[in-house]
């Protein structure tokens, strides 16, 4: 399977290219920095240095061609303004989405945030624009026609991953490492399981592939 990762820098992202690459997958990291090739590489991905915020939809069809699925990984960063959460975790997601479509990547995961339609309408706070962004990106995702699976991880950590998780419409906050996450979206990918699906993720006591299949 050839997988697009959006965000292929990303710490997710990262741990993601390499369960799929040991599996003998072809992921595919977009990264806008080209000094993050080195990283990617190692990782086991092929690098395409690509920015979302600028490029155009045939640019991001062109990379996808061939490909079998893509996952959108990417975001603006914690230290980034409110502005760029649009531009990034919402228009990104959304360019991502119509280029697998135009492409033929049906299979599509998102890697969302829990309680995204928490946001206050009126606010310009960053972290609810965070979360409108969010939500707005998941929702222009439920709306296409692909093969698509959402994920709203809780807040993330850097703990070793314990391939145990709780998955459901919607969960109490809980946190869940970066590890898990990556191995819940790298089972979606490959075993087809939460097709159509978005899903909260936290770190639980089910094993991640039982987790998925309860979903369907």
């Amino acid at each position: 399977m050839r997988v697009v990762i959006a965000g292929g820098h990303g710490k997710i992202a990262l741990i993601l290219e390499r369960l799929l690459a040991d599996a003998g997958h072809e992921p595919v990291a977009l990264i806008r920095n080209p000094d993050h090739a080195a990283d990617v590489a190692a990782a086991g991905a092929e690098p395409v240095v690509l920015d979302l915020e600028a490029a155009s939809v045939d640019e991001v069809v062109a990379v996808l061609e061939g490909a079998d699925a893509a996952v959108f990984a990417a975001g603006a960063g914690p230290g980034s303004g409110a502005e760029r959460k649009l531009t990034v975790d919402r228009d990104g997601a959304i360019l991502l989405a119509e280029a697998a479509e135009r492409a033929g990547a049906s299979r599509f995961v998102v890697v969302s945030a829990m309680r995204a339609e928490s946001y206050d309408e009126v606010s310009d706070e960053v972290f609810s624009v965070y979360l409108r962004a969010k939500s707005e990106a998941d929702a222009a995702v439920r709306a296409t026609g692909l093969d698509w699976t959402i994920v709203r991880p809780g807040s993330l950590t850097d703990e070793p991953a314990s391939g145990l998780v709780a998955a459901g419409p919607t969960l109490p906050t809980g946190s869940i490492s970066r590890a898990d996450v990556a191995a819940t979206v790298a089972e979606a990918l490959t075993s087809g399981t939460a097709s159509r699906t978005q899903f909260d993720l936290t770190a639980g006591e089910h094993p991640i592939a039982a987790a998925l299949a309860s979903l369907d």
